[in-house]
């Protein structure tokens, strides 16, 4: 029999009614985030559940669709771009802003392989979310460019569709070497952001070292067959 002073310890000490299934899908949502920071938005529930040490029912009972989990992270990541888009436009530089807009983002699509997905694949091309949050994102990024121009800072020609294809090219390039060398990508931004300029007395400084044929190698040997765009299958 318990008696009556245990018992008031044992209420005392009890956590709130509720407290551990909030706690579990605070974290099924962590897991989720770093899953798909690492194998893509194509990650199933069931690895997601290993990730966040619980049960596979309980992740199917709180999120019953992997879609909803999908959301919840676009929603962060496209918000986090947006904030990044609109800080870049607010500079007092437009190059200067479009220097740190480039550099940030690319930094993050190679650490992060859902950013990737939600930007450069089809994995959520039917995610009505996902594409008006991309829609916002061009009108911002042709602001900045137009500053650009207007301030004789990049080449009159330049077009906001040209951004992203360099960014899907570095992104790309990035995550392929990540494992030779985790910094060439900004070696190879500083060549592009280069080319973009309207004029320039010398070209700048490239703050890494270029490949060896041997890394070189190594690096290209790391694109195979089924492997998702801009980023190499790991385990």
């Amino acid at each position: 029999m318990i008696s009556p002073m245990i018992g008031e310890c044992v209420s005392a000490w009890a956590p709130p009614r509720g407290a551990h299934p909030e706690r579990n899908r605070l974290r099924i949502i962590q897991a989720a985030a770093e899953v798909f920071a690492k194998r893509g938005l194509d990650a199933g529930l069931d690895e997601i559940a290993r990730h966040a040490g619980v049960g596979t029912g309980t992740v199917y009972r709180r999120f019953p669709d992997k879609s909803l989990l999908i959301d919840a992270l676009i929603e962060q990541r496209m918000a986090e771009l947006e904030a990044l888009a609109e800080d870049a436009v607010r500079s007092e530089n437009a190059w200067n802003g479009l220097v740190h807009l480039m550099e940030t983002f690319v930094e993050r699509a190679i650490a992060d392989r859902a950013l990737t997905d939600m930007i450069f694949s089809n994995c959520g091309e039917n995610n009505q979310a996902l594409q008006d949050r991309k829609s916002r994102l061009g009108p911002v990024l042709a602001e900045l460019v137009e500053r650009a121009k207007q301030e004789g800072d990049v080449r009159p020609d330049l077009a906001v569709t040209d951004l992203a294809m360099l960014q899907f090219m570095l992104v790309a390039g990035g995550s392929f070497g990540d494992d030779v060398r985790p910094d060439l990508w900004r070696r190879h931004l500083t060549i592009f952001m280069d080319g973009l300029r309207s004029s320039r007395e010398s070209p700048t400084p490239l703050p890494a070292d270029a490949l060896s044929l041997e890394e070189l190698d190594v690096a290209c040997n790391q694109v195979g067959p089924g492997r998702a765009v801009g980023r190499p299958a790991r385990a």
